[in-house]
């Protein structure tokens, strides 16, 4: 295994200088060369009985999605069948100037690949392509069954993963189910998680006047749109912090130790800023609701004039706690928001975008067999954790596959800062997901 990391390295860089970026606005040229390099590298593996690349209609739209790749060989022997997932699409990479290497030039810094991509979720697609590399190695002809389902639109929403879904449902039909996208505790523990928090995002336009008006002639008495959506998105947050929206629920779960300071220096806090909400921090960040105002259409400071905003738009995005819904979240914050307008002025809601969370079911035997092959490639004990962030579509796999068990894995860890400037990948980390993957299929297809 150690002697085809170099190869792995080397397959991962060529996807980073790829900017397959799958938002609107982005060339969809360079997402079809993605999905193109890493179909030749799965094809090149030789163990696939098919391997497909496929785009299909967003439902609803009359436009198909990004290009996906799909990959299928059939079990033998009573073997299992193991679907490997992992996404090829990347987020924009902002600015250069945040950047202190070039965004999409791999780069390699002590012991870091840094790049867009580098980690989230290009090394995913590399873990299990190297892993299946190294089984091949001790098991030229595995009875084990294989499925690759390669995404090429998880940053842009997995818009047509559904309609992906129902067109290859057969080919994609497994046992368990390897989600490569999540991280770990540390570049030195393996982490399962077992808890993904849900997503609910929107866009919510405030307005208060026909047009806009001088400020001098009318401000004090004619209510500014900037003024209601100050009053009314501060009304989210208790004074600490936490979110005061009632019917947003958190859920009850243990979590590990894990200090203010730690988060302080993870989360890059500046001096003197505290953190904010109640509990302890992991379950602050795994197991309670978030409202996050995460953009605001409005004048920029260069280009304001001395007017009353009629209108202001802001996208808000809501983390959802495992047991409770999506839709029901949604259903909370828009209530909230309706209750608490200042001023009699006019919400409108759009772009809403909904994924569930979940919950591993951490008795099912596929989860004892990733302990057993995360302990043994790392030679530490794995933790067994919660995410903050969202896989909407697990759901939607569990949905379809209810007999699979799920497991979600990933190449990432505290310093990876993925979707920001300066993403990054440790190699040592990524040397060893690929072997823990590989011990997985080995002992999921009886060859340990």
């Amino acid at each position: 295994m150690r002697d085809g990391l170099p190869a792995a390295i080397a397959d991962l860089s060529t996807l980073v200088r790829i900017p397959s970026v799958s938002w609107d606005g982005f060339d969809p040229a360079h997402v079809h060369a993605s999905a193109d390099e890493v179909a030749r590298l799965v094809r090149e593996l030789g163990v696939f009985d098919e391997v497909v690349v496929d785009r299909v209609e967003i439902p609803g739209s009359g436009v198909l999605g990004q290009p996906a790749v799909l990959a299928r060989r059939e079990p033998r022997g009573g073997r299992p069948t193991v679907l490997l997932y992992a996404h090829h699409d990347v987020q924009p990479p902002g600015r250069d100037e945040d950047w202190e290497t070039s965004p999409f030039e791999p780069t390699v810094i002590g012991d870091r690949l840094y790049g867009r991509g580098a980690a989230d979720d290009k090394a995913g697609v590399i873990a299990h392509v190297a892993a299946i590399r190294a089984l091949l190695e001790t098991v030229p002809d595995p009875d084990l069954g294989i499925v690759l389902f390669i995404e090429g639109e998880e940053e842009f929403g997995s818009r047509s993963f559904t309609a992906l879904l129902e067109k290859h449902r057969a080919l994609l039909a497994a046992d368990v189910i390897v989600v490569a996208d999540s991280d770990n505790w540390d570049v030195s523990t393996p982490s399962l998680t077992v808890g993904l928090r849900g997503n609910a995002a929107f866009t919510l336009t405030i307005s208060t006047l026909g047009h806009a008006s001088h400020s001098g002639m009318f401000g004090g008495a004619a209510p500014d749109a900037m003024l209601a959506a100050i009053q009314l998105l501060a009304t989210l947050h208790d004074a600490d912090g936490s979110v005061a929206v009632e019917g947003l629920r958190a859920h009850d779960q243990e979590v590990p130790e894990y200090t203010e300071d730690r988060l302080r220096d993870e989360a890059a806090l500046l001096d003197g800023v505290t953190p904010i909400g109640r509990g302890p921090v992991l379950h602050r960040l795994w197991a309670q609701p978030t409202v996050t105002v995460t953009g605001i259409d409005a004048p920029s400071v260069q280009n304001a004039s001395n007017t009353l905003l009629p209108s202001v738009s802001v996208k808000i995005s809501a983390r959802v706690a495992p047991g409770q819904s999506a839709e029901e979240a949604f259903a909370a914050i828009r209530a909230h928001l309706e209750a608490h307008v200042p001023f009699g002025a006019h919400l409108s809601f759009g772009a809403v975008d909904l994924g569930n969370p979940f919950l591993v079911d951490t008795r099912a035997w596929a989860v004892d067999e990733a302990l057993t092959a995360m302990a043994e490639a790392w030679g530490a004990d794995p933790v067994m954790v919660g995410v903050g962030g969202s896989i909407p579509f697990i759901a939607e796999l569990k949905e379809t596959f209810p007999d699979a068990h799920v497991l979600v894995t990933g190449v990432e860890d505290p310093d990876t800062r993925a979707h920001s400037p300066n993403e990054s990948l440790h190699l040592g980390v990524l040397h060893r997901a690929i072997l823990t993957e590989a011990v997985l299929l080995a002992r999921l297809g009886g060859a340990v």
